[in-house]
């Protein structure tokens, strides 16, 4: 009898030896785009590694406190939200009325729950909201006013549209519009080529995954358009079985692609790795047809991948303790 009592502690034991060793990561990007080192300065680039490396500690923070991958990502987003350097939160840009309407979305890879809010103008931290939507509703994507309102239900932080201000973008904005002709069209060479939406991916010590992903939208949107970062299988995805991502790029690609979920689908039907996966998506597919961007992954064994088809992407990981910042092309 002592001996079956030993054995059930013993591969108890075990069991939560194993539980605990997943290998915790966590991986952000603050956007993709024409990021070239001769255009930035030293100061500006300091401002931006100190940035992403304070996201970083905060998320793996909790990760190493035993907090869940949602946690993580979530205050992971918030801190760049909250920061005027990213087009997210904060730093949103400017659409064609003048206004900042900010779009966010979040996913569970261990019950395949989700939310995301679009098209909003008075929630502080929108990635706040869309996690609301994943537990507190029975709905996936709230939009608008509707989206504002709920958030008041819920508590969240509600501020005047012009909180979000900055005067780089207002600045941005008025010079696209000073060149815009009769019709309203801006010349294709003067477009803002810095996609700067904000994302987190984490695995936690559970083995679970998670993904969110916040953003401005596009520099000088008009008629209310939406992008991918709110949409669940384009600019966000998570499940257990395969990766968890977040995207950032030109987001009508990134839609008319699903490349969130195509990723994680290549992985589940094709038996391809993770990094074989993101690859041929990011740096074929897309490529193939023009669209521009990046995105983030890991999966559940903790490996990760960073691919972009542009001249930059401000990216990170924190793994085993290590922390590294990226910006420019390797």
């Amino acid at each position: 009898m002592n001996r079956i009592i030993i054995n059930i502690i013993l591969i108890l034991f075990l069991g939560t030896q194993l539980l605990f060793s997943q290998k915790i990561t966590l991986v952000i990007h603050g956007g993709a785009g024409t990021i070239l080192k001769e255009n930035m300065t030293p100061e500006l680039e300091e401002a931006y590694t100190a940035q992403l490396e304070e996201a970083l500690r905060v998320g793996y923070g909790i990760l190493e406190s035993g907090g869940t991958s949602l946690d993580a990502i979530t205050e992971t987003i918030k801190i760049l939200e909250d920061s005027p350097l990213f087009n997210a939160g904060k730093g949103a840009v400017f659409t064609n009325e003048g206004k900042n309407e900010l779009d966010a979305s979040i996913m569970d890879g261990q019950t395949m729950m989700a939310g995301a809010v679009a098209s909003i103008t008075t929630i502080k931290n929108p990635i706040l909201a869309a996690r609301a939507v994943m537990e507190n509703t029975d709905h996936v994507m709230l939009v608008g006013k509707g989206a504002e309102e709920f958030a008041e239900t819920q508590n969240l932080e509600i501020v005047t549209n012009e909180y979000f201000k900055t005067e780089k973008r207002w600045e941005q904005i008025q010079k696209i519009k000073s060149q815009e002709d009769d019709e309203g069209l801006v010349p294709s060479t003067n477009t803002d080529e810095k996609h700067g939406t904000v994302g987190a991916v984490a695995l936690d010590q559970y083995g679970n995954l998670a993904a969110g992903t916040s953003t401005g939208g596009m520099t000088n949107k008009k008629f209310g358009r939406v992008g991918d970062s709110p949409i669940i299988g384009a600019g966000t995805y998570a499940n257990n079985q395969s990766c968890a991502v977040s995207a950032t790029g030109h987001g009508e690609f990134f839609i008319r692609y699903t490349v969130a979920r195509d990723i994680a689908a290549l992985m589940e039907y094709q038996n391809l790795s993770l990094k074989d996966a993101t690859h041929q998506i990011v740096k074929e597919k897309l490529v193939e047809v023009g669209g521009s961007g990046g995105i983030i992954a890991v999966d559940a064994q903790g490996n990760y991948a960073m691919p972009f088809n542009t001249e930059g992407m401000y990216r990170g990981v924190a793994q085993d303790g290590d922390y590294q910042v990226f910006i420019y092309k390797d």
